[in-house]
């Protein structure tokens, strides 16, 4: 037993550490050359622009900073999506921070990057959190513009939410460093405060270039729209200044101002450690994800000690629900049982699996969860709802669109863990991104797919097959092993966690041993939102 926990353990921080790596190496954003070029305009790059921003020692949870991860490789790739973002304390407050990164391709907008702001903006809103633009930006990636300017979620959509915001209460303050071009010159101006830097930001609808070609006029960027033309002509502007970091001290004294508003109320008393040592989880979840294991293990090194009260606890057994405290928030928490277990029949049950009981008990909790105001934790490791015969005549899809309006219909906010599969509706059911979890983050183990890449192979080549006998053409040993193989690796490379957050299907992969700080954190900023909303479940099937 000791050598399995030891194998998890070495395999589990394997994996991490070559997200880690990866995570290293986007960091650089464009390249040691593209941040020297911004280093001799006097400028900082924007990770050292939002670290000046943040009070010391305090969390910052980046989001999306594997988004566009082997993406656009034909236009030289795009790390983090071209835009460093996350939410964490300025001031003493929970702030969402946006900041373009101009090392990529000059802060241009990839459909990746549009996806990304739309989504920290989404926080911004959900969380009732003031948000930060830090802007130094050329516009949109023309190449791609068909890709990012028009449609309902394109590059306009920003600006709507900044109106959006605006009405909504939540402070919204820009910080213009660089270039604030055509479309993007909006974003500044509808924010509630507006900082310029002398020399380097600069604010207009046209550049000088487009300007000469547009009307004959010849004139320069300082003069068409730089930090002096905007605070003394065009009133555009309310602050300049000559550094950067005199610009980042302003910002923190104007959040440091903003008034403390209500709150949703969610219940939180004193913390208290977990009871079994939190390392332990990379011990207990199996290597490679290929084994049994029981989830309790997992949330006793997540959940405050003493502190858990299993939901049902002898039926539906592949779904464990129940209360307890996460570094002292209440919460409830959903998560699939990975044990092979018997039910009272004596029946074997496979664990990740959902059987019509367990979403019977999951949507009673989920709403039970809802009447008592208590904010949802979903941790997903699950390989779908149970098929066969014997399911359909009892009616596990009827059970299963229970506990989906369950989720779908929560008031209450919903963070979502993918320790492992997280196949077919069963994503659905255990609240996917389609399903607005206020967070969603994957374990480097992490594998979001319609089924398990052999599974799916499978079933093509049944397809495949039939079609050959059809066109009775043969059928050798050895094109099938060559099809189940092209079908494995190319449904295989599709299911893997990066590929999930290139995408922005998660948030963020994360270290599993951060799992409950992070939970604490978004449960910190869902807080900020006393607006939750009544709980009505429609219509269903019972």
């Amino acid at each position: 037993m000791n050598i399995e926990l030891n194998k998890n353990e070495d395999s589990n921080k394997l994996s991490w550490s070559k997200i880690k790596a990866l995570l290293d190496e986007i960091e650089e954003g464009g390249g040691k050359k593209a941040i020297q070029k911004q280093k001799d305009r006097g400028k900082l790059t924007a990770r050292e622009r939002i670290s000046y921003l943040l009070d010391k020692e305090s969390s910052f949870i980046e989001i999306g900073a594997l988004a566009g991860h082997g993406m656009y490789e034909e236009y030289g790739g795009c790390p983090a999506g071209g835009v460093v973002a996350g939410v964490g304390y300025v001031s003493g407050k929970q702030c969402v921070i946006v900041a373009n990164d101009q090392t990529v391709k000059a802060g241009a907008w990839f459909p990746i990057t549009g996806k990304k702001n739309l989504r920290m903006q989404e926080i911004a809103m959900e969380n009732h959190l003031p948000v930060i633009y830090l802007v130094d930006s050329a516009g949109v990636f023309l190449p791609m513009q068909d890709e990012i300017f028009p449609d309902k979620e394109h590059f306009g959509r920003i600006f709507r939410n900044n109106a959006k915001m605006s009405a909504m209460g939540i402070t919204q303050i820009a910080a213009v460093m660089g270039p604030c071009v055509a479309g993007g010159a909006y974003l500044p101006i509808m924010s509630d405060e507006t900082l310029m830097v002398e020399g380097n930001g600069s604010i207009y609808l046209a550049g000088p270039y487009l300007v000469k070609a547009a009307i004959g006029e010849i004139t320069d960027s300082e003069t068409l729209g730089g930090a002096n033309t905007h605070t003394q002509i065009s009133g555009i502007a309310d602050y300049k200044f000559e550094t950067e970091e005199e610009c980042l001290k302003c910002v923190k004294k104007i959040v440091s101002k903003i008034a403390n508003f209500p709150t949703a109320g969610f219940n939180r008393k004193e913390s208290s450690a977990p009871a079994k040592d939190p390392n332990g989880i990379y011990s207990f979840f199996p290597e490679g994800n290929s084994k049994p294991y029981d989830m309790h293990e997992i949330i006793d090194r997540i959940v405050d000690a003493s502190s858990f009260t299993e939901f049902k606890e002898e039926y539906g057994r592949t779904l464990i629900c129940g209360y307890a405290r996460i570094d002292g928030w209440a919460v409830g928490i959903v998560a699939n049982q990975r044990l092979n277990i018997k039910n009272k029949k004596g029946e074997l049950q496979m664990g990740g699996v959902i059987y019509n009981d367990s979403a019977d008990k999951g949507a009673r909790f989920i709403m039970n969860c809802n009447q008592k105001k208590i904010p949802l934790i979903f941790f997903q490791d699950i390989t779908g709802f149970m098929v066969g015969s014997r399911s359909e005549h009892a009616g596990i899809i009827k059970d299963g669109a229970k506990m989906v309006n369950a989720v779908a219909n929560s008031v209450v906010p919903k963070l979502t863990f993918i320790l492992g599969n997280s196949f077919g509706a069963g994503n659905y059911a255990m609240c996917g991104k389609a399903y607005d979890p206020r967070f969603i983050y994957g374990w480097p183990s992490a594998k979001i797919a319609v089924m398990g890449g052999e599974q799916a192979a499978k079933t093509l080549w049944q397809i495949e097959s039939a079609s050959l006998k059809a066109r009775k053409e043969e059928i050798t040993k050895e094109y099938e092993q060559k099809f189940l193989k092209q079908m494995t690796d190319k449904y295989t490379a599709q299911t893997t966690a990066v590929y999930a957050a290139a995408r922005l299907w998660i948030d963020a992969i994360i270290d599993p041993l951060e799992t409950r700080k992070i939970i604490s954190e978004n449960l910190s900023a869902a807080n900020h939102n006393p607006d939750i909303g009544e709980f009505k479940t429609g219509v269903f099937q019972v």
